[in-house]
């Protein structure tokens, strides 16, 4: 649904201080409240071109999805706007992995993903892999997603503190990721959104140089000015070694939005976080 006058969008990236290309790609569209960020990997520039298409071809499907929706329409409590990221994706994934598998120069190459959809005072999130979703509500900052990482998996199993995860050399191994396999699970949340909310997707080269108590610090220092805060959070990953590109897009909500038709309901019964 568009969400222009509700919510303000500042979307930035930079190569870092040590990559020759970005390999990140970013892309937001109130008219229908979304937002996307998409880190690639592979070979030379392959992984610029995995995030590009990922961004580029999610946008477009969901753009036209929401244009002619009636194979969308609500049966037996679907969800339709997840429905739409689904198929968007399973495209994009089927398109990427076609040409890693034809072109030599791309072989081996994927994307994460984080997607979001803003919609009747709620917020739908698909992602895959390690690129991030934080929400900051007051002074409280909260990781949505949880990464698709080996770091993760151990973190998960007790085998690792979270301390020892910050200095692990496989901090950096996803165990998901778009267009490497033929198929690729998405995983999918619901939150409730309130006004007042700032959320920031970011890609791994802000999470793994910036603590989250320096994102929060950085989010509630530049108040509303989220230009300052996109400055001030690319600023001090480069400043604490720039080591990987760096992108962050952020969401304030300013205003209540609402569909006329609540279609959110039914797939998320009971499943709506808070």
């Amino acid at each position: 649904m568009n969400v222009l006058n509700a919510i303000n969008v500042e979307r930035q990236t930079h190569t870092g201080l040590l990559r020759e290309h970005n390999e990140d790609a970013i892309a937001s569209d109130l008219s229908i409240g979304l937002l996307l960020l998409a880190d690639g990997m592979g070979g030379y520039k392959a992984g610029e071109v995995a995030s590009e298409i990922a961004v580029l071809m999610i946008a477009a499907e969901l753009t036209e999805a929401m244009q002619h929706p009636f194979p969308y329409k609500p049966s037996s409590g679907q969800l339709v706007e997840a429905k739409m990221l689904i198929d968007a994706v399973k495209k994009t994934n089927a398109t990427i992995h076609q040409i890693s598998q034809n072109e030599p120069q791309c072989a081996g190459m994927g994307t994460t993903l984080v997607a979001a959809i803003f919609t009747s005072n709620q917020l739908v999130v698909g992602h895959i892999g390690d690129s991030r979703l934080y929400r900051l509500r007051g002074e409280s900052l909260l990781q949505l997603t949880e990464d698709h990482s080996f770091v993760q998996e151990q973190i998960n199993a007790g085998l690792i503190s979270l301390q020892q995860a910050e200095v692990s050399t496989k901090k950096n191994l996803v165990t998901r990721a778009l267009g490497v396999d033929e198929a690729v699970e998405l995983e999918l949340q619901l939150f409730d959104v309130q006004v007042g909310d700032v959320y920031l997707m970011c890609s791994d080269g802000l999470s793994d140089l910036v603590a989250d108590e320096t994102i929060a610090q950085i989010l509630l220092h530049a108040d509303d000015h989220m230009t300052l805060a996109a400055n001030m959070l690319i600023d001090t990953a480069n400043n604490n070694g720039g080591f990987d590109n760096v992108s962050v897009i952020i969401a304030q909500v300013n205003k209540p939005f609402t569909s006329k038709k609540s279609w959110i309901e039914g797939l998320f019964k009971n499943k709506v976080q808070t």
